[in-house]
């Protein structure tokens, strides 16, 4: 995990949080990169209208990427970290969405 500097997300309607028009939730408050053009987004619905190609789900093997961004404090996280992470920022505390769990399968390979 590492302090960043402004970190630009990419998307419909995003902020400062990284909430974008699709998710827009108190808890709704990580972007990720995507392993496709290592742009960060703030949700699969975002880079399917915006980026102009199919995204690419991370394997395991690539796990130790830093690939997630706190749109609370700008760290960001390796893939591993945040899925270790129970929903809570290991830097800031803020609390990240659970039920983003359901949507793992779009963005990393999982067992």
């Amino acid at each position: 995990m590492k302090r960043t500097e402004q970190v630009v997300c990419r998307g419909v309607g995003v902020n400062e949080r990284t909430q974008c028009a699709h998710y827009h939730s108190e808890r709704d408050i990580i972007a990720i990169r995507f392993k496709c053009c290592g742009t960060f987004y703030a949700c699969i619905q975002c880079h399917h209208e915006t980026a102009g190609h199919a995204p690419v789900v991370w394997p395991q093997a690539a796990f130790d990427t830093e690939a997630i961004l706190c749109g609370n404090c700008q760290t960001t996280l390796t893939i591993a970290e945040y899925l270790a992470c129970q929903n809570t920022c290991p830097h800031c505390r803020a609390a990240f969405n659970p039920g983003c769990a359901n949507h793992y399968p779009l963005y990393f390979e999982v067992a």
